[in-house]
């Protein structure tokens, strides 16, 4: 959601500024601009669209060795080249990029600038007025009116601050939004993912809330808003450029489905000793014995996945799971139990929803762990502890690579957890063996792709609405691979408890409806299997999706077996393929599904 990118000090500004959009396209937008100075000559051009509409419209005068530019995603105001970022200030001096939503912008315009003229329609257009308000009004200096308006700020916001008559600053600030500085050889650069920015550097600086960064080519000073000087080292993204590239795909949702059992076996490497032992950090371990309760907080798939994981860590901690909406908990939190322990999964670790609760169980003294995609992430940093899914950068907004990494990442707590504690159950559990051959069973189904893609062309080329069942894990797949088909497709679809149906879901089942059933316990297998009848009967159209050990000769996909703990891993694999192929063949943007955004960083 919503992208920043800056650099000070490099002659290649505009080139760089493009290159880092490019890098966040992934993250979901429908507008783009940069604004480029180098001293004598500004440049400021937006689009609607995606980047290369922006591209298309860069001429070779726009050209200089400072700029920002950003990718933005619909909040105040509809998708226009006037809602479009950078916004400047009413004599234009003043050119801002803003991720986030400021809350009282209604205040400041009414307080404030009750005589000016606005372009847009957004809460960022305000907040640069303001600042040129200060500068030019007040008389104030162009960093004391960027304090003085962040004073007056409240919400979440990533702010990057230009004057155009000055080529050599860019000032830098946040709150809950992230934001990350780039440190270049002989010039420096901001962004809000480190992606955007890793073709020209590894070495990044962290910026935490409410932290003010003058930055030029040759310095980075960072203060707080009280203008206490704040010293802070970098560190080294682990990124490759190989990695975020397609390579011969044509979409990268497909790259990363084909990545799930690289993503298996390193997880493997990762978490096991050489003798099969766990190497979970111990810390974690005994934080969650001493637990009466496990609360897994997530949004969207990590929620799925969550639920994916549910009964294996309770089977094998025998600790109890809740699961929490992120948006839900931060608003109201129920009644906890005495020693709970908090897992906040999330692909990107900046999902502000999520935070928003962390920073609750913070201020209650509550040991929390973040399970994320991205190291130094600010869920990531704020937790008490972290694991890594370790699954390289996920580029489509539709999860898949991190979904089934989650519940890998889970499994090895749960098992460390019950063998700390001298459990069976986990002391039985060969998590080793059992994810290798999960990563098999997903190489199998991978290498099913026509015949999925067929099923598909049958079944949801043309269809409105289709349906997923099942029952216990299988039930949480439904839930899963329901979201994915409506993200990219666009196709109505709902994941339902199979027994449900007849409790008036199946009022829904038309002449041809597609229906989806998954089958992988063989205990409720049969009732699924009665419950796919009731949809025949009344004319839907059931495509059965079957773990080897329950399958019947008619069933339309197989997936090999896999131990119950692990299920939801290799279940989801055709689902995926399905949704992929679905959104494909309708000749959709796989990659960037309309409306929505990779980083969900406003609440």
């Amino acid at each position: 959601m919503c992208g920043i990118v800056g650099v000070v000090g490099n002659k290649s500004a505009t080139d760089i500024l493009m290159q880092g959009l490019e890098k966040l396209e992934y993250r979901g937008y429908d507008s783009a601009g940069i604004f480029v100075t180098g001293g004598n000559h500004d440049s400021l051009v937006k689009s609607v669209g995606r980047i290369r509409d922006l591209r298309s419209k860069l001429g070779i005068d726009v050209a200089g060795t400072a700029g920002i530019g950003h990718t933005r995603w619909a909040t105040h105001g509809k998708p226009s080249e006037e809602n479009a970022h950078p916004h400047t200030s009413a004599t234009g001096r003043f050119v801002l990029v803003h991720n986030g939503v400021i809350e009282n912008f209604k205040e400041i315009k009414a307080n404030y600038l009750p005589a000016d003229s606005f372009k847009g329609q957004t809460d960022t257009e305000i907040a640069v007025h303001l600042i040129g308000k200060f500068v030019e009004e007040d008389g104030l200096a162009p960093l004391d009116a960027f304090k003085k308006a962040l004073g007056i700020i409240e919400g979440s916001y990533a702010f990057a601050l230009m004057d155009a008559t000055d080529a050599t600053t860019i000032y830098v600030a946040k709150n809950k939004s992230p934001l990350l500085i780039g440190l270049g050889d002989g010039y420096n650069m901001v962004c809000s993912d480190a992606m955007a920015m890793i073709r020209e550097t590894s070495e990044f600086m962290e910026i935490h809330d409410k932290e003010l960064v003058v930055l030029t080519k040759g310095s980075v000073s960072v203060t707080d808003y009280d203008g206490n000087a704040i010293s802070r080292g970098s560190y080294t993204a682990e990124l490759d450029l190989s990695d975020i590239g397609k390579g011969t795909y044509p979409f990268y949702m497909l790259k990363e489905i084909d990545e799930q059992p690289a993503v298996m076996r390193k997880l493997i490497a990762t978490y096991t000793n050489a003798d099969g032992s766990m190497k979970v950090d111990s810390e974690i371990v005994k934080a969650v014995q001493e637990a009466d309760r496990i609360y897994i907080i997530a949004a969207g798939t990590s929620y799925n996945a969550g639920f994916g994981a549910k009964q294996m860590l309770e089977a094998l901690t025998d600790t109890p799971v809740e699961l929490g909406v992120s948006s839900e908990w931060g608003y109201g939190m129920p009644l906890l139990s005495k020693k709970p322990f908090f897992i906040f999964l999330s692909q990107s670790g900046e999902t502000a929803d999520s935070r928003q609760v962390l920073v609750k169980t913070g201020e209650l003294g509550l040991p929390s762990l973040t399970v994320t995609n991205v190291p130094g992430s600010t869920l990531s940093r704020e937790a008490t502890y972290t694991m890594l899914i370790g699954a390289g950068p996920e580029i489509a907004v539709a999860s898949t690579k991190a979904y089934t990494g989650q519940i890998a990442t889970l499994a090895f707590l749960a098992k460390a957890v019950g063998e700390a504690d001298g459990r069976e159950a986990a002391k039985d559990f060969d998590l080793v063996k059992e994810l290798s051959l999960v990563a098999q069973s997903i190489e199998a189904t991978l290498s099913e792709k026509e015949k999925i893609a067929a099923i598909v062309k049958d079944l949801l080329l043309t269809t409105r609405n289709a349906f997923y069942i099942g029952r216990k894990s299988d039930y949480f797949v439904a839930m899963e691979a329901s979201l994915k088909l409506k993200e990219i497709s666009y196709v109505q679809c709902e994941g339902f408890a199979a027994g449900e149906l007849k409790h008036g879901t199946i009022s829904l089942i038309e002449k041809d409806t597609p229906a989806i059933a998954l089958l992988s316990d063989a205990a409720v297998a049969p009732h699924t299997r009665g419950n796919a009848m009731e949809i025949s009967s009344r004319g839907g159209k059931v495509i059965t999706i079957a773990m080897e050990h329950v399958a019947n000769p008619d069933d339309d996909i197989l997936v090999t077996n896999v131990h119950p703990h692990l299920s939801a891993i290799a279940m989801v694999i055709p689902t995926q393929l399905i949704a992929y192929e679905t959104s494909s063949q309708r000749g959709l943007d796989v990659d960037k599904p309309r409306n929505l955004a990779k980083a969900v960083t406003v609440e």
